[in-house]
């Protein structure tokens, strides 16, 4: 057997789903392998024999047919295999020791466009990106479709070759910016990608990142916007989200879908999810500070309803507060991890059962639980699941500052956090700018 062949076996042959099959296409001997899970092979096959009936009908030369089926390569098992992976077939002519990679007809793994799942629209294109990488960039150019725009596709990985794409529009995005990432992609194009850690690490993003660098968006009309704001979209294969960098403060706030409404309107929503992220940072810090630390702050009346709600509870504010602080984490990542038939009844036991059993049993104060609900309603206020995530973290160290020094130690907690968000920079964007517009955008 050719060594080319048996090479290719060997790296493949021990699955199940590994096809091999011989044709005579133009009075020559060819090998044709790939995948069956990944590929249509009797479509294929028939592509392959209607273009040799062209070809002998217009009377092709042999060397031109096989550059109509695909690409005309140096046998080389490597690229073989990973042709392979990525749902291609072979085309090996046994005569001239050449290879064909070819863009066969697929099979139908991906699911049709739908609504999205974690982001809720009421005025507004209701489509969401999936799992496709192809389908993603379609509707990308559905929304937009501006010369000035710019998809650039990258193939990452070792073993399983990967593909990223990257967008941004010319008119908007810094140069620099575009360049320091296309560079950053193509000195670790040997990395393997998985997940979205393996994506920051290709970046050169740090692992301990508080604040994510970007955000991810499952709206098409999102990340158009993003990118007229001269911000960059990046989709990884299998990854049904895209992700938009740079991620700003202000992003935390503002959603395009915003503008779909009058202008009083749109300030209005947009400060209310200003106060909610004011108020989950800091009203759990007020309560233990305000109850532990710092009672004479409060007016007599409010001191003594304080106190009497207090009445009977065995733990410190801040011991209090955390207990109740962890068990409504638990229900939120309990609630988002069973089925949707399950979680509504799990919140309800969760939220009203176990609330009320524990101020009955006077463990907690009922304004304790007040405060709680009132947090947990104002994070969900954030644009971007990622954002509120690192809201909810923030918290526990205004929580724990305000334990030890009170409302002196929130004011310490704010500016901490003020420095920190600072000091973030993403390809030499600050995180506190409002803009990444060419022309617009500070480097650091």
């Amino acid at each position: 057997m050719n060594a080319f062949l048996q090479e290719v076996k060997d790296a493949l042959g021990r699955n199940d789903d590994f096809f091999v099959q011989r044709q005579t296409l133009l009075e020559q001997q060819v090998t044709i392998f790939g995948f069956a899970t990944l590929v249509d092979v009797t479509s294929t096959l028939s592509i392959f024999i209607e273009q040799e009936l062209s070809a002998r009908a217009s009377l092709m030369e042999a060397d031109a047919f096989w550059h109509t089926l695909g690409t005309v390569e140096e046998t080389n098992v490597r690229t073989a295999v990973s042709a392979i992976q990525q749902g291609c077939v072979i085309l090996y002519l046994v005569d001239r020791n050449r290879m064909i990679v070819v863009d066969a007809a697929q099979k139908e793994l991906t699911r049709s466009i739908d609504l999205p799942s974690n982001e809720n629209i009421l005025q507004g294109p209701s489509s969401s990106f999936i799992e496709d990488i192809d389908t993603n960039i379609g509707l990308i150019r559905k929304q937009r479709s501006a010369a000035s725009m710019r998809v650039r596709t990258f193939a990452t990985g070792r073993e399983q070759r990967k593909k990223l794409t990257l967008i941004y529009d010319e008119v908007y995005a810094e140069p620099a910016m575009i360049r320091e990432m296309i560079g950053q992609i193509e000195d670790h194009s040997d990395m393997e990608i998985n997940h979205i850690q393996h994506v920051s690490k290709l970046m050169g993003f740090p692992k301990w990142q508080a604040i994510p660098k970007w955000n991810t968006t499952e709206l098409p009309q999102e990340a158009v916007s993003a990118l007229l704001k001269g911000k960059v979209v990046l989709f990884v294969d299998r990854i049904p989200f895209a992700l938009v960098l740079p991620n700003l403060l202000w992003d935390m706030f503002a959603l395009d879908n915003d503008r779909n409404y009058s202008l009083p309107i749109m300030v209005i929503i947009r400060s209310i999810r200003l106060v909610g992220v004011l108020l989950t940072l800091l009203a759990p810090g007020f309560y233990v500070a305000l109850v532990a630390v710092n009672p004479e702050v409060l007016r007599i009346e409010m001191a003594l309803s304080v106190a009497q709600s207090r009445e009977g509870v065995p733990y410190p504010a801040i011991v209090e507060m955390l207990i109740m602080l962890v068990i409504l984490e638990l229900i939120i990542e309990a609630s988002a991890r069973l089925p949707k038939s399950i979680g509504p009844t799990l919140t309800m036991v969760g939220g009203i059962i176990i609330g009320q059993a524990v101020v009955t049993a006077r463990l907690v104060s009922n304004l304790l639980i007040i405060i709680l609900a009132a947090t947990t309603i104002a994070n969900s206020t954030v644009v971007g699941f990622q954002n509120s995530l690192s809201i909810r973290m923030f918290k526990y160290v205004i929580v724990i500052l305000a334990a030890l020094y009170g409302v002196l130690g929130i004011m310490a907690g704010m500016v901490l956090l003020s420095a920190y968000m600072a000091s973030l920079r993403t390809f030499g964007v600050p995180y506190l700018n409002l803009s990444c517009k060419k022309g617009e955008m500070k480097h650091g």
